[in-house]
């Protein structure tokens, strides 16, 4: 397995860690991408760790689910993934995924069974929202395997099987549906809810489809110089992706759950006070697995 990766100038060679990359912003390739491209941006206020992963037979982008919770280095070596960044949203208190997760063509995670997210009076009046938020979906259309971004009530296209589903959100591009999803509600210029600090930096992770059908994979990790205040808003991000040259692009979980992992090493994207990245567990990941 080969991978591209960033070091200023692209350089294929076996997979290994790279130093960081000293940009500022990103720039979309005109080059063909046919092998894993890595690349780490070292920003004034993050450290974004992002994977090119090219469409075709050769690599799978596929959820996976834990029976409680595992950390994201535990998930990648269970199934022997190349690369995996912590998935959907879930319920710190019993564990339960609040995020629809669909593999081998069957829902194996369904919010609306945490009886905790709906009872909650404070959640009711948004539950049909967040019942119906922002997913990337695994499609098979004929002979050919294709991923997109829908609403989960959104049906399947013709002539397609849903292969495999991982639900987020809000959805980042074409634009932000932070409303529309549940996540931002505002009244009379008080804000009511905002359970992601939409406009305040932290932690953050992402996942994006170019025009291509290439999938990006980003973790946005804080500063240790500015552990309170480094990372980057929702919008930000999405300005990130699209620089990247995603055109669809979702939220994932995000702050403590940021996480990512490549080539054997484990990146945490949250800091604590003292500025230690701090490791936590997670429902669900997206995994990068080369196909045998």
């Amino acid at each position: 397995m080969f991978v591209v990766v960033s070091l200023n100038l692209w350089a294929s060679q076996p997979a290994v860690q790279p130093e960081f990359a000293a940009q500022s912003e990103p720039v979309p390739s005109t080059i063909p991408v046919s092998e894993l491209r890595y690349e780490v941006y070292t920003l004034p206020q993050s450290i974004v760790h992002t994977l090119l992963i090219p469409i075709g037979e050769r690599f799978t982008v596929v959820p996976a689910v834990a029976p409680s919770a595992n950390t994201i280095e535990e998930f990648a070596v269970e199934y022997g993934a190349i690369a995996a960044i912590n998935g959907g949203f879930f319920d710190p208190e019993n564990l339960k995924s609040t995020s629809y997760v669909v593999l081998n063509g069957e829902q194996v995670a369904d919010p609306r069974d945490d009886e905790l997210l709906v009872s909650n009076p404070q959640l009711i009046p948004y539950l049909d929202k967040i019942f119906n938020r922002t997913e990337l979906r695994q499609y098979r259309c004929g002979q050919t395997v294709r991923y997109d971004m829908s609403l989960h009530e959104q049906a399947v296209p013709p002539d397609c099987e849903l292969l495999s589903a991982l639900g987020g959100g809000p959805r980042l591009l074409p634009e932000l549906t932070s409303v529309q999803e549940g996540f931002w509600h505002v009244v009379d210029g008080e804000i009511r809810r905002d359970p992601l600090g939409i406009e305040r930096p932290n932690a953050r992770s992402a996942v994006g489809i170019t025009r291509e059908g290439n999938i990006i994979l980003a973790m946005v990790a804080q500063q240790p110089e500015a552990p309170a205040n480094s990372g980057m808003t929702l919008q930000e991000l999405a300005n990130f992706l699209k620089n990247l040259g995603a055109e669809q692009a979702m939220n994932l979980d995000g702050g403590g759950s940021a996480s990512f992992y490549f080539d054997g090493e484990a990146v945490y994207g949250k800091l604590d006070e003292a500025g230690d990245r701090v490791v936590r567990s997670v429902k669900s990941v997206l995994l990068v697995r080369e196909n045998s």
